[in-house]
């Protein structure tokens, strides 16, 4: 039964072809439109992500903050090895471990100066380092020897240095003395977007020597995950475990430690260490405006775009039920059900459907494939927000499915006003109608 309700259904869309064509057109396009807006948001994402989680922070993070009096206080952790051993206890999830020195300093060449983050690394020891730090000049290895420092583009612009040149960084101690080193840059890296404004990097013993610290101190452990999206649970399991294998945990706090550094760890009043445990959505609270406003307006485009859809279907059916109002009037009056005529015009409303947003997410697929392989540029203006220099869109299936589902049940409930004008016609009435 089901199959002659679809070749009726089929048959009265093939008899106003054009009609039909360019309403399945409109469909298609939104369609293709939406699976777009969805792998550009998406590949975003992703990019900022990684580089975000490459540069910053890990998907959960293990700081710490260390006091010698209450009111002053450095981004460190001690005894390391022993954290990172009970971290490794707690969460047999991890993919694998960084360990990051932190800090800030002020950089200065010959001819400038700027305020620079610090980040102290094992580059041996940093398998996402090669997927997201793009050399311009120098070469990433010669970070494993010491003093010396890599930067990125407009750093080296603005403190107007090559890889060979020198630079001197200066920076206060725990303590709360001033103590310099000299670096060579051995690497200059293309920009990321915001994230590499500030940010430089230099070997760990370096950043150690800087701040006259022993090896058994560091910054942070950044642990990456096998899943990220478990981030939050690993984060509290590893809060609760910390505390009861004897370490001082500091309460959850949605902020980056850096913030947390100038005002509320400083106001406290507490002398020696607390670990920080934080996931990467804490630490980058500062970008997510960027999502949030991708976001935005994706959703109000798709918005726009649904209602023009809707209304065109509501046009084109009520236009359809005039056309056919003896039609509908014959089928009446030799026993069709008014139920019956409900469902038929449904049926051609979601066949168009189907075959509008099985052709538009075909379509967006293979534009969004065709753009990641032009390798299109991102400007310049815009790499500071997208993090990303060229334009990169990701497809998740999921994401295209339900879609594409959406739309189609967007317009085949747009359909149920005027099929329900067309099942509510009496018979005499419909076939008397002229025109």
């Amino acid at each position: 039964m089901i199959l002659v309700d679809l070749q009726i259904a089929s048959r009265n869309l093939l008899n106003h072809t054009k009609r039909n064509l360019l309403l399945g057109g409109a469909i298609a396009a939104v369609t293709a439109l939406l699976v777009i807006m969805g792998a550009l948001t998406e590949g975003i994402r992703s990019a900022m992500l990684e580089s975000a989680t490459t540069l910053m922070t890990g998907h959960v993070n293990v700081g710490g903050f260390f006091k010698i009096t209450s009111g002053t206080s450095a981004p460190l952790v001690t005894d390391h090895e022993k954290v990172l051993a009970d971290v490794r206890r707690l969460a047999p999830e991890i993919d694998y471990v960084t360990v990051r020195g932190r800090g800030w300093a002020k950089g200065v060449s010959e001819r400038s100066s700027m305020d620079l983050v610090l980040a102290g690394v094992d580059i041996a020891r940093e398998p996402g380092f090669r997927r997201v730090v793009r050399m311009k000049e120098g070469s990433l290895e010669d970070l494993a020897k010491p003093d010396t420092v890599l930067l990125f583009e407009d750093q080296a612009k603005r403190l107007e240095v090559r890889v060979g040149d020198a630079i001197t960084i200066s920076a206060p101690t725990a303590r709360g003395v001033s103590n310099t080193a000299d670096v060579r840059v051995v690497a200059i890296a293309r920009n990321l977007g915001i994230l590499s404004a500030f940010n430089v990097f230099l070997p760990s013993e370096t950043l150690r020597s800087l701040y006259q610290l022993n090896a058994s101190t560091t910054g942070a452990l950044h642990l990456y995950l096998e899943d990220a999206a478990e981030a939050g649970h690993v984060a509290a399991r590893l809060r609760g475990g910390l505390a009861k294998a004897g370490w001082r945990v500091m309460d959850p706090d949605p902020r980056p430690y850096w913030e947390k550094l100038m005002g509320k760890v400083n106001s406290e009043d507490w002398v020696g260490q607390k670990l920080d445990v934080t996931t990467w959505e804490d630490e980058l609270t500062f970008i997510s405006w960027i999502l949030s406003a991708l976001l935005g307006i994706t959703g109000l485009l798709m918005f726009i775009l649904l209602v023009i859809v809707v209304i065109g279907i509501l046009n084109t059916l009520a236009i359809a039920i005039r056309e056919r109002t003896r039609e509908i009037g014959t089928l009446r009056a030799i026993g069709m059900q008014r139920t019956k005529v409900l469902w038929l015009f449904l049926l051609e409303a979601a066949s168009l459907g189907l075959a509008g947003t099985a052709c538009g997410a075909l379509l967006g697929v293979a534009l969004a494939a065709a753009v990641n392989a032009a390798h299109l540029a991102v400007p310049e203006s815009m790499q500071f927000f997208l993090m990303q220099q060229q334009l990169t869109m990701t497809v998740l299936g999921r994401t295209v499915v339900a879609r594409s589902l959406f739309i189609l049940a967007v317009t085949t409930g747009a359909a149920l006003v005027p099929a329900f004008h067309a099942a509510r016609l009496k018979p005499i009435t419909a076939m008397h109608h002229i025109g």
